[in-house]
């Protein structure tokens, strides 16, 4: 693992930059491929804007909740630290590109498109997560298990990022396959992955340190979490109810 801090930090950046690019990049060619107009043209602008403006909003947000104890340092007049959250910009584009569409009366299904740009910039980023060890807040708690992975401080734990990785490949490849079987219902495939990765945080986030306890011994993240899930659910039932019943044989 890298000791450095500055060199962990600019490692964790570039690869957290270089998982954007290459979101957008797999999202273009989706788009593209899908014969959708360019990301510049009016109605997909709009709905562009609405995501960054969201995800921004909620990525901060989201991370001011889980580490509230950084936000009451900076208050009584300590630095300011900002951090990431990767649920927060999930939430928070898709609210975002929600209100958008309301404003510009769309109503078409975005979100099937973007689940394999996410997926790959995820991936992509939590490599750089993992590099950075010790001065990344997502690194896990120690374990005896074997494959406990010592990141500069003698103590072997969990690889919380490649937990993720491992869990995404998997994700990625179940909704890649059964992307055909879900078509027939617009935004059924990102309904899916969203409610997915949210349990997956709201279970694998026990596995790294607490740092600000709320009810019933969850972090800020998890509660986010756990009631986005439960006001999302209705909806990916609600998705997964209008699949057409395969033919009989």
């Amino acid at each position: 693992m890298i000791a450095d801090p500055a060199i962990a930090a600019l490692t964790h950046a570039l690869f957290e930059y270089g998982g954007i690019a290459l979101g957008v990049a797999l999202y273009r060619r989706a788009r593209q491929r899908s014969g959708l107009s360019a990301l510049t043209a009016s109605g997909s602008f709009a709905l562009i804007t609405g995501l960054l403006l969201g995800a921004a909003i909620g990525n901060k947000l989201v991370f001011a909740i889980e580490r509230p104890d950084l936000i009451a340092a900076w208050w009584a007049g300590g630095p300011l630290v900002l951090g990431q959250s990767i649920v927060g910009g999930l939430l928070g584009g898709l609210i975002g590109i929600e209100v958008a569409k309301a404003l510009t009366g769309q109503r078409a299904s975005t979100g099937d498109l973007m689940v394999t740009p996410i997926v790959a910039g995820l991936v992509l980023g939590r490599v750089g997560c993992f590099l950075a060890g010790l001065h990344d807040d997502t690194y896990g708690l120690p374990t005896a298990l074997p494959w406990g992975v010592d990141l500069g401080d003698g103590v072997p734990r969990h690889p919380s990022a490649l937990y993720e990785i491992v869990f995404l490949a998997l994700l990625g490849t179940l909704l890649h396959r059964g992307q055909a079987r879900w078509a027939a219902v617009p935004g059924l495939r990102f309904k899916l992955f969203l409610s997915a990765y949210l349990l997956w945080r709201l279970i694998g986030d026990t596995l790294k340190p607490l740092r600000v306890e709320y009810a019933g011994g969850l972090s800020g993240i998890q509660w986010v979490c756990a009631l986005a899930w439960l006001a999302y659910a209705p909806l990916l039932l609600r998705a997964w109810g209008r699949q057409r019943p395969a033919p009989a044989p």
